[in-house]
């Protein structure tokens, strides 16, 4: 089964919303995974305008919210989602954890997590490694995304590089470079996928002019596939 998925830091749509409908829309996906979506008015109309169901993290008081979300497309729906914070939340001046969403179509199950991960080195690793440990715990698929503010070669990303699939190695065809929009030269916007997922292309619309200005990040965008679950009933 393909699975077409965007993974956007949209910078609370300050660049406009509209104008990050058109850059979604125009790759069609069945997932979304968003950083930085402000305010929950806006989050709103932007998933009314792409058609999709939304999965918000819960209220909190402002300074306390994570701001990430999931969108998914029919006939996937979202079947539970919860918020987890990260354990060193309180000593950071900004709030982290992982938005994780439980996803389904026709009995197919999909796990995601969107994080945006924090300025400070060591602060990005344990949330690496609490990240894994989550996702060690579910049963099934699992698809990792976020703007996670570190390069390719930082102790975060190859923790977490060690034990998920890094999406862009395997179907990117480029650097990957998603900030600064306008003129790209980091790759700190990632997408990694358990085994159950094959990657099958992975672009970066650093050529797009509406992706350019839509916000100060590029979006992921990646095309997977899905395994056929195991018939244990044969055999």
């Amino acid at each position: 089964m393909r699975v077409r998925v965007v993974v956007y830091n949209v910078r609370g749509f300050r660049d406009g919303l509209e104008n990050v409908v058109r850059v979604v829309r125009h790759f069609e996906p069945d997932l979304v995974l968003l950083n930085e979506t402000g305010s929950r008015r806006s989050l709103r109309r932007f998933g009314k305008a792409l058609g999709m169901e939304v999965a918000r993290d819960p209220w909190s008081p402002l300074r306390r919210r994570i701001k990430s979300a999931v969108l998914v497309r029919q006939p996937w729906r979202i079947v539970e989602h919860r918020l987890h914070r990260f354990a060193d939340v309180r000593k950071a001046m900004y709030p982290r954890g992982t938005l994780i969403a439980h996803i389904g179509r026709a009995g197919r199950r999909l796990w995601v997590h969107v994080i945006h991960l924090g300025l400070h080195p060591l602060e990005r690793l344990h949330a690496a490694q609490e990240l894994a440990d989550l996702a060690r715990g579910l049963d099934g698929p699992v698809l990792i995304g976020g703007d996670c503010n570190e390069m390719p070669d930082g102790r975060a990303m190859t923790f977490l590089g060690e034990r998920f699939w890094d999406a862009w190695l395997l179907g990117g065809d480029a650097a990957g470079e998603t900030f600064p929009a306008a003129d790209p030269t980091a790759r700190i916007d990632y997408l990694f996928v358990s085994e159950e997922l094959k990657v099958e292309r992975v672009l970066v619309p650093s050529v797009m002019p509406e992706a350019r200005t839509a916000s100060d990040h590029l979006p992921v965008v990646a095309e997977l596939t899905l395994a056929d679950p195991v018939d244990r009933t044969t055999g």
